[in-house]
């Protein structure tokens, strides 16, 4: 990879550890114009506006044009910073900056334009168990002939498949064979109201299974084929370097999630659905898939899916708003971080999506364990963990040099704060100049 998207990677990396988002813009483009010109430039989206990056990166400096929001020389790299689409309610494709001007501007050179780059502005009776044998058997078995009891009420597909997940039963041989050559019927010939009336009547826990087998049947090719299509889809499973295909993580996820939160139905919904924009932002890099913003790509994707399925609009904010945060305990939070985060709705739902997301692949909890030793001091008043003056301006106002006489300084100021000696920072300059006077430090 070369050096300028190695720089800009860091630069991202400083963003989110401190609670926002940010991400280089279309590196598989940017990496094949660096390596083609050997330029030094590359472009970053982020939410931070220009006010909030100068306190992350002092130095850098407004841009010259009117699209970009400013730059920073890091190294030899000049990192140009885009404002990143944050509109829940924008398009689907819009969700990710593509493509800047400039970009543009290089793919004319190389003649290649494609029209996707563009820059942002997505039955029966009452009586449930009719239709079905006993179980005497241990066996989920349609009564009579299972293609003709199915064709005289197309639900007990959905319900064969809810009794097989709650239960914890198989399906007989020729039940599930009619429910598979029947899928598309069964879809077709069932109100969505009805199908999603068996739905939420398995339990949480089952929730896992019983997606496992609307795919196994071919249903959810018909319901959420947005789902379906990642079986198509590959990552890396772990630091080993193991691959998975996403759906068999995404059961795994939702299994791993029930096992913490075993009542959380709309939790394990949104594990469902959680890396469904996977399908959208995979980028072949590298020798590997990757797939930038899947988060806030699939929170757009899943309220089109959730709509589709009928679900209540404060249900489809919840679950969506738990996709688009999902992330966002992945990475090694600062402290401010960690306040960011837990000023979040639902944070205790997202920390459990991020551990049984670990545990699906069998991956690192080095970030996990951190953010987890770090949440507590969150609880904490922000100013008995930091001081009101920076190390720079204590040794301005004590005319101090570098050196221990700085901390000194800074962990008295510390303890003058928490004990509610200082409350300004006009008084933590005075106390700064007593402290140094005083000590003659």
């Amino acid at each position: 990879m070369p050096q300028p998207l190695k720089d800009a990677a860091t630069v991202c990396k400083t963003i989110m550890r401190n609670g926002y988002d940010a991400y280089v813009i279309n590196t598989v483009l940017q990496q094949a114009v660096l390596q083609e010109t050997g330029g030094q430039e590359v472009e970053v989206a982020t939410e931070l506006d220009f006010d909030k990056l100068q306190k992350l990166f002092p130095s850098i400096e407004p841009a010259d044009d009117s699209d970009a929001i400013g730059v920073l020389q890091e190294g030899e790299s000049l990192v140009r910073f885009y404002l990143t689409n944050t509109l829940e309610a924008s398009h689907v494709d819009s969700s990710v900056v593509k493509v800047t001007p400039r970009l543009i501007e290089k793919l004319e050179e190389r003649e290649e334009l494609p029209p996707t780059l563009v820059l942002p502005s997505l039955i029966g009776s009452g009586d449930a168990y009719e239709g079905f044998t006993d179980w005497d058997g241990g066996v989920i078995r349609l009564k009579g002939i299972p293609d003709e009891t199915l064709k005289a009420n197309f639900l007990l597909a959905f319900r064969t498949l809810r009794f097989a997940a709650n239960f914890q039963l198989p399906i007989d041989p020729n039940t599930w064979m009619a429910v598979v050559r029947n899928a598309e019927a069964c879809v077709d010939a069932c109100p969505m109201r009805e199908i999603m009336n068996e739905w939420r009547k398995v339990e949480a826990e089952n929730l896992w299974r019983f997606a496992q087998l609307l795919f196994e049947a071919r249903i959810m090719h018909q319901l959420i084929p947005e789902v379906a299509a990642l079986r198509r889809v590959s990552q890396i499973k772990n630091d080993n370097g193991e691959e998975e295909d996403i759906l068999d993580h995404t059961f795994e996820t939702m299994r791993q999630y029930s096992q913490t939160l075993p009542y959380d139905w709309y939790g394990a919904m949104a594990c469902l659905l959680h890396d469904v924009g996977k399908l959208k932002t995979a980028e072949y890099l590298d020798g590997r898939w990757v797939f930038y913003q899947h988060h806030h790509v699939g929170a757009k994707l899943a309220r089109t899916i959730l709509r589709r399925l009928q679900f209540l609009a404060e249900d489809i904010d919840l679950i969506c708003y738990l996709i688009w945060h999902h992330k966002r305990f992945d990475f090694m939070l600062t402290e401010r971080g960690i306040r960011r985060f837990k000023a979040l709705d639902e944070y205790p739902r997202l920390i459990e999506m991020a551990r049984a997301n670990i545990k699906a692949s069998n991956g690192n909890y080095t970030a996990f364990n951190h953010n987890m030793k770090y949440l507590e001091r969150a609880d904490i008043p922000e100013e008995m963990t930091e001081p009101l003056l920076n190390g720079n301006q204590i040794m301005q106002q004590a005319g101090l040099k570098p050196g221990p006489a700085v901390g000194v300084i800074r962990e008295a100021l510390l303890k003058a704060q928490i004990a509610g000696e200082v409350t300004s920072v006009q008084e933590a300059e005075a106390f700064v100049r007593n402290f140094q006077a005083k000590e003659a430090l």
